[in-house]
């Protein structure tokens, strides 16, 4: 039987209808009549009210990222709106599910410059699947679920719905929720055509040198066990991208690291050497490929993609698959014969080695015991403290490109972090949805003191809700990626990079929130130690060496087997090595 409503109310009552039992926001004055409904389904949704509006999305990004489920975040109009734009692009470029519900004026003002005003549907179209303003009560339902299905299905993005404060106070017969599963001419899971997989097999059948590229699809698709089944069958080496990070363990035998700028030199060499490159779920991101006009030239690329629009657009593949990536691998697993490629594999082994002795042993095993830890010494030592599967959330730097290196990956969705937009203050708020999306998993939070302090404000949430991440401050009083740049391709002209920092232990003491400051390698374990045994939130505030450097280095507009081991070296190939 029906009965009147607001459409506020139906705002709510959906969110419990899609399973959405947790969301991310900051009230105000155009959103009041969500959020007073809001006070009634106190059972049923859990509202986090971070300290930024910006700090709300990031967040929902985090515990989209770590839970598969799609995010939700509610704020008023106008600043606050524009408040989300960051997170809106950064969620678009990097695939995260978001459902982001802004209020807006009444419909009868628009146009007008009413206070706080904003064209929240023009400012987001160009950088989300879909945006859309409601302004009427009976529109809300139908809205509302195209945008769930949207936001989470083919491609997943970011989705805005923008509500006129007049259709969130009006009356209407409602009886029930209907959830979306089809829009004309929307297709977010294309049926993959044998013929197609055929073509691929074939090509795999006949390498004498096959290499896997794993991106961030291979997560969102949940093919993991695919990708491993189909590298072990044909015997091929995996590298993966920032992204792709953690959809096969990093002791895994055919794993051979992290592919592009910073990665592995085992992967990046062979990129340029294989005769097949299977790209699955990723988009040739020129952090991936260097100079695109000399990447894999040798090879037969395949590239496997949810998302047509992709295929050749920055590089030119021999082959295509359009779908699922899960779909497709499984599709290719019968079809793929077994094969040993032991002599390809091992130089991957043999270029990791040589890392290992020009580049890691730096990195996390120094002598002197009073010197500042290095980066990747701290990250190594971390996940190996942090128990089972731990989840490594980054902002973005220095921090970010030596914690995901040496971080280890023991389970799927295992990093969150920041992508293809590059977000400074990502981290903070992402660890904090993180958590609460994976609260039996150990968050490990790493930030530089830059972009610890473009969110810093997020340590109110922490300390309002009791999240217990683990914070690992990097502190050289530099923008430590920036100021490397500075130092290797513009003769150390330190330009607005070096800081005077707070101190982040007497902000930690203010929110309550446990706290140790290391400066010395000897004191490192034991701190680590301790924040591991501490049952809440811990901030560990570590000193490093302003002149730490993150190697290998691939230089912006080389190839991507052009790399600089050290600070000492020149860019160096495999040819250099005999």
């Amino acid at each position: 039987m029906s009965k009147k409503i607001t459409g506020a109310e139906i705002i709510i009552k959906g969110l419990v209808a899609e399973g959405v039992d947790r969301v991310f926001g900051y009230p105000g004055g155009a959103i009041i009549p969500v959020y007073d409904k809001l006070y009634d389904y106190t059972d049923s949704i859990t509202h986090v009210l971070t300290r930024h509006e910006q700090g709300a999305i990031h967040a929902a990004q985090g515990y989209a990222r770590v839970s598969g489920r799609t995010g939700v975040v509610i704020v008023t109009s106008g600043p606050a709106a524009t408040n989300v734009i960051t997170g809106l692009s950064d969620a678009m470029m990097d695939s995260t599910p978001l459902v982001v519900i802004t209020g807006q004026i009444a419909s009868s003002l628009l146009g007008s410059d009413a206070f706080q005003e904003t064209d929240v549907v023009g400012i987001t179209q160009p950088i989300t699947k879909w945006a859309y303003q409601i302004r009427r009560a009976e529109d809300i339902e139908p809205a509302l679920a195209r945008a769930f299905y949207i936001a989470n299905s083919g491609r997943p993005g970011p989705v805005v719905l923008d509500f006129a404060k007049n259709a969130q106070n009006e009356e209407i017969e409602w009886k029930s929720y209907h959830k979306c599963n089809y829009i004309r001419s929307y297709n977010p899971s294309p049926d993959i055509p044998e013929a197609d997989l055929r073509r691929v097999a074939d090509l795999i059948n006949a390498a004498k040198r096959p290499m896997i590229i794993a991106g961030h699809g291979v997560m969102i698709s949940g093919a993991e066990d695919a990708l491993r089944e189909l590298a072990e069958k044909a015997d091929i080496p995996v590298g993966a991208t920032l992204l792709g990070l953690s959809s096969m363990n990093s002791d895994h035998p055919l794993f051979k690291g992290m592919v592009g700028m910073h990665g592995n030199i085992g992967p990046n060499f062979n990129t340029n050497k294989a005769d097949v490159l299977v790209c699955v779920g990723m988009r040739f991101d020129d952090r991936v490929t260097g100079d695109p006009d000399r990447y894999a030239t040798q090879a037969k690329i395949v590239h496997i993609d949810i998302d047509a629009s992709e295929f050749d657009k920055n590089i030119k593949t021999s082959a295509t698959i359009h779908g699922d990536a899960r779909k497709a691998l499984e599709g290719l697993l019968p079809m793929v014969r077994e094969n040993s490629h032991r002599e390809w594999v091992k130089t991957f082994d043999d270029a990791n080695e040589v890392e290992c002795e020009k580049v890691v042993k730096d990195a996390v095993s120094g002598t002197d015991p009073m010197a500042p830890p290095h980066m990747g010494e701290v990250a190594l030592k971390v996940s190996l403290a942090a128990g089972k599967d731990p989840v490594l959330v980054t902002d973005v730097g220095q921090n970010q490109m030596l914690s995901a290196r040496y971080f280890r990956y023991t389970a799927p969705k295992s990093i969150i972090t920041s992508g293809g937009l590059g977000t400074m203050g990502f981290g903070l708020p992402a660890a904090i949805g993180a958590k609460m999306g994976a609260p039996e998993r150990t968050v490990c939070y790493f930030a530089g003191d830059g972009g610890f302090q473009m969110t810093m404000q997020e340590l109110g949430t922490i300390m309002q809700y009791g999240t217990a991440v683990k914070m690992i401050v990097l502190n050289n009083d530099f923008l430590g990626n920036v100021r490397q740049w500075q130092a290797m391709f513009y003769d150390n002209r330190f330009s607005q990079t070096p800081m005077i920092n707070p101190d982040f232990n007497t902000i930690a003491d203010a929110y309550g929130i446990a706290n140790e400051k290391v400066s010395h390698r000897c004191d490192l374990d034991a701190a680590i130690a301790r924040m591991m045994e501490y049952p809440g939130a811990f901030l560990l505030n570590v000193r490093i060496d302003e002149c730490d450097m993150v190697f290998p280095m691939t230089p912006n507009g080389y190839p991507v087997d052009h790399i600089i081991l050290n600070e000492d070296s020149d860019i160096f190939t495999m040819n250099d090595n005999g």
